[in-house]
């Protein structure tokens, strides 16, 4: 009975997401073996061929439920067992000014871009997926971001992919400001941690500047990715207001957000064992992989290139705020 009532409805759906996401998987795995590297992340294949699916084949009414629940269940798994990736034990490898430096940039940068997005004519939810892709941690973020502020499947979907790419071209151009700036190899790890997206970018951004570059760019960025939690989490606050009404916390803040913050947690008291941490990375990263399929096979091709230009436009303006707030930093600090 539960099976029939519960299980079946999203059989289908979850066979064909299921199928766009191991495509993606082989999609970076051929990218590896071709170009010696991946500079396109598995879940912007996902995003891609399920749009490409969605555009040839169209989406059958007995594929629905199931990538509604992927797009949905799936993505709010994932981000509870993200939190068992992040400790906050990066902090204490950092100095006060530091870290009130990167805390600060965070939140300029979220402000700056969120309305340069509106400036350019873009909706809130996408204004503010763009914001937090920009200044947080990429895909990572606006993926999280994304059911905590109701983002449709097509903003999603436009922001992630437009965001990817111009992530992976800073990447080529970041040893260029290197060499143009002479900075010093603790001075561009700071910049790279401050403005890279991702932080496996950041390792292939400071890679070409050595150890130290590698390991300061690392533990910047590390820190970037903890304000995510505080980030959501207000995020959840603001959106739970209705009429000036705060309502109560049990009403506002979303049941995976309480579960990121206590995995994050227990993974800063050492409450997660070791053995455990690989397993919950692969899954959680397995699951935003299956979402953003789910969010491909959603999204209505035309919604999307039909603000391309704008979240294009809002993108590279947010990446030279991040920028310039990166080079006011290595100023203050050096």
């Amino acid at each position: 009975m539960f099976f029939n009532a519960r299980i079946k409805p999203i059989l289908p759906g979850l066979m064909l997401t299921l199928l766009v996401a191991f495509a993606a998987k082989l999609a970076e795995h051929a990218e590896h073996v071709l170009m010696g590297r991946g500079w396109v992340e598995s879940l912007v294949f996902a995003i891609l061929i399920g749009v490409v699916v969605r555009s040839i084949f169209g989406l059958a009414p007995v594929f629905c439920a199931g990538v509604q629940f992927c797009a949905k269940t799936m993505l709010e798994i994932a981000i509870v067992l993200l939190g068992a990736s992040i400790s906050t034990q990066a902090m204490s490898n950092a100095g006060g000014g530091l870290i009130a430096a990167i805390i600060a940039t965070v939140c300029i940068s979220l402000f700056v871009s969120f309305h340069i997005g509106r400036a350019l004519g873009l909706s809130k939810q996408l204004s503010m997926l763009v914001a937090c892709g920009n200044s947080i941690c990429g895909n990572s973020a606006i993926a999280a971001t994304a059911p905590v502020i109701s983002a449709k499947s097509d903003d999603v979907a436009a922001s992630i992919a437009f965001t990817a790419v111009l992530g992976v071209l800073f990447v080529f151009a970041l040893p260029l400001v290197h060499v143009a700036l002479g900075l010093s190899p603790a001075q561009y790890g700071i910049f790279s941690g401050l403005t890279v997206y991702a932080v496996p970018q950041v390792l292939a951004a400071t890679a070409p500047a050595g150890a130290l570059a590698v390991q300061v760019g690392t533990l910047v960025k590390l820190i970037r990715v903890l304000m995510l939690g505080p980030v959501i989490f207000t995020l959840a606050l603001m959106g739970g207001r209705q009429n000036n009404i705060r309502l109560p916390i049990t009403q506002v803040v979303p049941w995976f957000i309480v579960g990121f913050v206590v995995m994050m947690a227990f993974r800063s008291f050492g409450l997660l064992p070791d053995i455990a941490l690989l397993p919950m990375r692969t899954a959680s990263s397995f699951l935003t992989i299956l979402a953003m399929a789910a969010l491909g096979l959603s999204v209505d091709i035309r919604s999307v290139m039909h603000v391309g230009g704008r979240v294009i436009a809002t993108a590279i303006l947010s990446l030279l705020v991040l920028c310039t707030l990166g080079l006011l930093v290595l100023i203050i600090l050096t």
